[in-house]
């Protein structure tokens, strides 16, 4: 492969077929050789349009309570009666003891699932509808993955809480990446005393440590707010406080990029400072900070999970996979009803995707193997 020339944007290469590609088109091309940063994409892509349209694919609305359907088990479906194959169903359960909250199935009631149901009204991108993707007639009950003590679908609560839990990552990760591109772009560019004393602020940020910085913030926050309120709180708090590590890195990649002939010459045609460093310095370092979102938005995610477990985070009745989470710390509870630890494997799987595909941009942007 040589190098035929460069345009004003991006460099081009030519394949040995003499075809022109450019550097995104071959680094797409090796991610989709790493199969488990496919893997992950693509769950990653699921998980967020299941949390996009939550209203259509959860059979509830989020804060749909049946106090007689206490840690009601995951409803089994079936889809042979009698020995025929027959459309998928559910049978009635009823409570045989209500200390221990066991419950067997009613053969004697069946349930049909339809699909494309009327269910709840919900808004959605301004819009307003009550049409859900499936769902069983009243007073069949369809809990897929078991229900809490409240008798709220977990099923349900899960597609609305990966609205908090997947989101609050990428919006915290915006107000990171914003301030530690232009911090450390412009220590990096104007050095000096600029530089040593923008470090040293940037240091003592790195110092503190981020989970108890971050608990003790959101243990203030007022406690009467409404949830939608301090979710956005607790985003803000996540995105200002972890800039200074990405400000470093950006700070020293911003030195080699400013001793580089196209900047002097951005520098000799009159181009002002700022356009520089937003222009012609910072999109050299786009490589670099897509992996780093990609990596660090499992610890967004993982420490919302963790604040609301421990119920300085979002709070009942609004869901967030770690304030579900939070039902499976009682041991007798988890060993009864062991759905409770659903939320903590959503967890798992984000945290995971985000890391292969992470892993495979990584690979796929490298400048030292655009080559092969």
């Amino acid at each position: 492969m040589t190098l035929l020339n460069k345009t004003k944007d991006q460099p081009e290469f030519a394949d040995n077929g003499g075809a022109l590609r450019s550097p995104w088109k071959m680094a797409w091309k090796k991610l989709r050789r790493h199969k488990l940063a496919l893997a992950g994409m693509w769950v990653l892509i699921l998980l967020h349009i299941f949390a996009i349209f939550a209203d259509f694919f959860a059979p509830y609305s989020e804060l749909t309570t049946d106090r007689r359907r206490t840690y009601h088990p995951p409803t089994r479906v079936h889809i042979f009666h009698e020995g025929k194959l027959v459309r998928p169903f559910v049978y009635a359960y009823k409570r045989v003891d209500s200390l221990r909250n066991i419950y067997e199935e009613d053969t004697s009631t069946m349930y049909p699932i339809y699909f494309f149901v009327r269910g709840d009204k919900y808004n959605i991108l301004g819009v307003e509808s009550d049409l859900r993707l499936f769902g069983v007639e009243e007073p069949g009950k369809l809990y897929l993955f078991g229900a809490d003590r409240y008798g709220r679908d977990i099923f349900s609560r899960l597609a609305y809480g990966g609205r908090r839990s997947l989101f609050i990552g990428i919006i915290g990760l915006i107000i990171s990446l914003s301030i530690g591109l232009i911090y450390g772009g412009v220590s990096g560019y104007f050095g000096g005393w600029v530089d040593n004393i923008m470090m040293r602020i940037a240091e003592i940020i790195i110092s503190i440590p981020s989970f108890y910085l971050l608990l003790a913030l959101s243990a203030v926050l007022p406690t009467n707010i409404p949830s939608d309120q301090r979710f956005m709180l607790i985003v803000a708090i996540l995105g200002f406080i972890n800039w200074a590590g990405l400000a470093r890195v950006i700070r020293g990649m911003v030195l080699s990029i400013a001793k580089t002939e196209f900047v002097a010459g951005a520098e000799a045609i009159g181009a002002s400072q700022p356009r520089i460093i937003i222009r012609h310095i910072l999109p050299n370092t786009m490589s670099y900070v897509i992996v780093h979102a990609t990596l660090s938005i499992p610890g967004f995610i993982l420490s919302e999970s963790g604040l609301s477990l421990i119920g300085v985070g979002i709070q009942h009745p609004v869901a967030s996979w770690g304030n579900m989470l939070s039902e499976a710390l009682n041991l007798s509870s988890l060993t009864r009803y062991p759905w409770l630890l659903v939320p903590g494997f959503f967890i798992f799987i984000t945290v995971l995707s985000y890391s292969f595909f992470g892993d495979g941009l990584r690979d796929a942007l490298d400048p030292k193997s655009r080559t092969t």
